[in-house]
């Protein structure tokens, strides 16, 4: 797994989310299994929302938050 090589080095996470559909998206990430690769290999900084979805930002960025509290801090 391509992450897991690069983990150990990680300094920075951007997480980007799509509600609503976006332009240039064209898959749903693991970030269950991105936040355990990570917690694995030692990393314990940020974690930053970008939210690029066509959702109205007032409820795309509550949600986006939430599931990713619940995948980054279980």
């Amino acid at each position: 797994d391509k992450l897991a090589l690069i983990a150990p080095r990680t300094v920075y996470v951007q997480a980007k989310t799509y509600y609503g559909g976006g332009e240039w998206y064209t898959l749903d990430l693991d970030y269950k299994r991105i936040a355990r690769i990570l917690r694995q290999a030692g990393y314990t900084g940020y974690v930053t929302l970008e939210f690029e979805g066509k959702e109205e930002p007032d409820t795309a960025v509550p949600k986006s938050l939430a599931m990713l509290r619940e995948a980054f801090q279980t």
